[in-house]
């Protein structure tokens, strides 16, 4: 029996003793069989790695940031497929067989967006979490990144640009495209679990981001003021005003969240672009 052709499951972490398993479990249990699972961990110092181990899970250590580690883990990766994941992600059980019948029925697809649920438990989580329903209810071409890739498709491309950390998430997926390539887009969702402590935690991410935001922007000839940029440009808001009008609590975080991530953002992008970092 035709087993299909192998995924390889790319995990970055840091630390994630407290998520890495329900992601993992979720991988163990897709319907799709053909599969192996590499964890590259960025000098946890928490119990991520005894997790992973106990879970029959390959193991690397390497950094310094999540470019390098999903380049590393590419680059022992097997399959013919790669799929990257972050720790705080659990998959439904058809998504990794609905990302390989995609991708087998045409080889022009370099990469699948895969959408995203978000959940949470706290107010500044489920805000961020109304955030992007926005983007995934029907797709964003605006904000949608790939998760995962044609393997000779991502060695083409370069991989992740290791002088970015934020931006590689779109800028991979950019490069791609530009080349030539489809994107394809599955229905099968990531549960993705928000982890927001505060608004300025949100914040203060956002400005760490944003600090190699330059380059992204000026590799892919993104102005540096646009919907791409500028969270109340994006058009997606706008779309659908009956939703904003049935959850005012929400929206008024959200107005609140994405104030303060462009304030850091802002921050990050001109600190970033003068000390050339």
């Amino acid at each position: 029996m035709d087993k299909g052709p192998l995924v390889s499951v790319v995990i970055t972490t840091k630390n994630e003793e407290d998520a890495i398993g329900r992601l993992i479990r979720s991988i163990k249990t897709q319907t799709f069989k053909n599969k192996e699972i590499i964890l590259v961990d960025n000098n946890s110092t928490d119990k991520t790695l005894d997790v992973a181990r106990k879970m029959n899970v390959k193991v690397y250590t390497v950094g310094p940031e999540r470019s390098t580690q999903r380049n590393f883990g590419a680059k022992v990766a097997k399959g013919k497929y790669l799929l990257i994941l972050d720790a705080d992600m659990e998959l439904t059980p058809e998504l990794v067989s609905e990302c390989v019948e995609l991708a087998e029925s045409d080889k022009k697809i370099g990469e699948i967006v895969i959408p995203e649920q978000s959940l949470a438990s706290n107010y500044w989580g489920k805000v961020k979490a109304f955030e992007r329903s926005f983007y995934n209810e029907k797709g964003d071409e605006l904000t949608d990144a790939a998760r995962l890739f044609r393997r000779e498709v991502f060695f083409k491309a370069g991989g992740y640009d290791e002088t970015i950390t934020g931006p590689e998430d779109w800028d991979l997926p950019d490069t791609i495209r530009e080349m030539g390539y489809k994107v394809g887009r599955i229905k099968s969702e990531i549960h993705h679990y928000e982890r927001i402590d505060s608004l300025f935690s949100v914040a203060s991410k956002k400005f760490y981001y944003a600090l190699h935001a330059y380059k992204y922007l000026g590799k892919h000839n993104i102005p540096m003021f646009g919907p791409k940029t500028v969270y109340f440009l994006r058009p997606v808001f706008y779309k659908n005003p009956k939703k904003i009008i049935m959850h005012p609590i929400l929206s008024i975080g959200m107005f609140i969240m994405l104030s303060a991530e462009l304030i850091g953002g802002g921050l990050g992008y001109f600190i970033g672009r003068i000390r050339k970092l």
